[in-house]
């Protein structure tokens, strides 16, 4: 897969919104960038995020999330089919070809003149049921792997709609996102492996904590 070329569908950015029913601030709406854009180390100028406690940042720059999954969610909820399409779950780059299986934790991809690597799944929040005014979405999404994924930026540059993403490099271990989520759903996954993931080197911190935390209360339990 090393090489595989694609062309970006499309590029995100947006400012602080309130977000319904309690107006509190989100940058999850996002409009479609027209033109070349710089991605610097925090992610897409001009684009925005609410509460940086938990978004945004060097290891969370640009989010992915697979253009196929909106059929996916549009007929698990098919009243709101129509809000659901790329952009609309907030993320900053739409390509075809990729999702949680193939897209694996360290994978380096040019993306216009830039260079990013994966560096942790989404964690799907609140919010999403809030966007859409349904229950239940984030569950799901959560459920099935539906996540999307992070980039952290290593080359700043200069991206546009229809540019190049490519795959340029792969980690040894070959950890896909899909892989990382399924194990943490798990009822009661191995200490040994969560640690053998904690352990790639290209995985963001906050879940190499997350694993390894999780690992010990593991070996604690009867």
């Amino acid at each position: 897969m090393r090489g595989q070329l694609g062309k970006v569908a499309a590029l995100f950015a947006g400012s602080i919104r309130p977000l319904t029913p309690n107006n509190r601030p989100s940058g999850i709406f996002k409009t479609p960038v027209e033109q070349a854009v710089w991605i610097g180390r925090n992610g897409l100028e001009g684009d925005a995020q609410a509460d940086l406690r938990v978004h945004g940042g060097p290891e969370k720059a640009l989010h992915q999330y697979p253009a196929g999954h909106y059929s996916v969610l549009a007929q698990a909820f098919p009243d709101v089919r129509s809000e659901l399409f790329p952009g609309a779950l907030g993320e900053n780059l739409s390509v075809s070809g990729w999702d949680e299986s193939t897209v694996c934790i360290g994978d380096i991809f040019q993306l216009g003149d830039a260079v990013i690597q994966v560096s942790q799944p989404r964690t799907p929040c609140w919010k999403i049921d809030s966007r859409f005014g349904v229950e239940g979405m984030t569950q799901h999404i959560h459920q099935n792997d539906l996540t999307g994924w992070y980039f952290r930026v290593l080359s700043e540059g200069l991206v546009a709609p229809g540019g190049e993403f490519c795959l340029i490099e792969r980690d040894p271990r070959k950890t896909s996102v899909k892989q990382l989520l399924s194990l943490w759903r798990a009822h009661r996954p191995s200490p040994e492996a969560l640690e053998s993931i904690a352990a790639i080197s290209t995985l963001s911190p906050n879940w190499v904590k997350k694993m390894n935390d999780r690992a010990q209360q593991l070996r604690h339990l009867p």
